[in-house]
């Protein structure tokens, strides 16, 4: 968000909103609650930053009227993970970055969440065949580190010596973490299994939700939750604890399953016997 404003100042006459997106999350900070479009955060810790106005996830037509003389970018998540792991459409990122490229925007993909193999490929974005102006990593790419990136395409690299740092930025153990987990996602075969230990979790859980009466599991990759059709998360969740197994919900009505990207068949089948005995448990 500091680069898109600096690029913002530098190239478009001092454009600084970008236009992000209801249900997204963005971080912790206060700026980044601003940004977010997570329910109930536009009334704490006032006054956030100003200038983040919320178009609708997936539809490209409530995008334009949010743009004015100072909007400088258009920022979303490829999947939305706390908005309940909705993934983007395709044509949908297709299309959203075709409207920045005409109307001169960056695109920045928050990829957080959703990167680093999480999905099934190293972003999620690639899914849609697209290249973002700005990128987002972290999570994933310390493999339980504390780390976190920012990518950008070198036409947008407007940053001054000085202008962008912190106390834990570079710090050297954290960059080895990284690249040890680059060594093991870029593995031949690794992303693929990712894939298809995703589908297998889906092939192996939509049946027992369906028989109990619940919905489908959605999302990408590893990165997928089980729609229950109903507001019995919580206790869903309480019954998975119970019984050893660690899921959580970020919307009443879903359990977000975020499996380790080696987790095995044998331990995807306790999953869902573990799921399916707190489900049944739930009705």
């Amino acid at each position: 968000m500091k680069l898109a404003r600096k690029w913002g100042q530098v190239h478009k006459n001092g454009a600084y909103e970008i236009i992000t997106f209801h249900n997204a999350f963005h971080g912790r900070t206060l700026t980044g609650m601003a940004a977010s479009g997570k329910p109930g955060w536009d009334t704490l810790f006032e006054p956030k930053t100003p200038g983040f106005p919320k178009a609708v996830y997936n539809d490209l037509d409530s995008v334009a009227p949010l743009v004015t003389d100072r909007t400088v970018a258009v920022m979303l998540e490829p999947v939305q993970g706390e908005g309940g792991v909705i993934a983007a459409d395709d044509a949908f990122l297709r299309g959203l970055r075709r409207f920045t490229e005409e109307r001169g925007l960056l695109l920045i993909l928050d990829e957080v969440q959703s990167g680093m193999g999480r999905t099934g490929k190293m972003f999620g974005h690639q899914h849609a065949g697209i290249v973002p102006d700005i990128l987002t990593m972290g999570k994933g790419i310390g493999g339980g580190f504390p780390l976190a990136a920012m990518g950008c395409r070198a036409e947008v690299s407007c940053f001054a010596p000085g202008e962008q740092g912190g106390t834990y930025n570079g710090n050297a153990l954290a960059c080895a973490a990284g690249l040890a987990v680059l060594e093991v996602l870029l593995a031949p075969g690794f992303l693929d299994a990712v894939a298809a230990a995703g589908t297998y979790l889906r092939e192996q859980l939509d049946p027992v939700a369906l028989g109990l009466g619940y919905g489908r599991v959605r999302g990408r990759g590893l990165l997928l939750a089980l729609d229950l059709g109903c507001d019995r998360a919580a206790a869903v969740v309480e019954g998975c604890r119970e019984r050893g197994l660690l899921v959580n919900n970020t919307r009443p009505d879903a359990i977000r399953l975020t499996p380790a990207l080696t987790v095995t068949h044998e331990e995807i089948d306790r999953c869902v016997a573990i799921l399916g005995e707190a489900l049944a448990a739930a009705r």
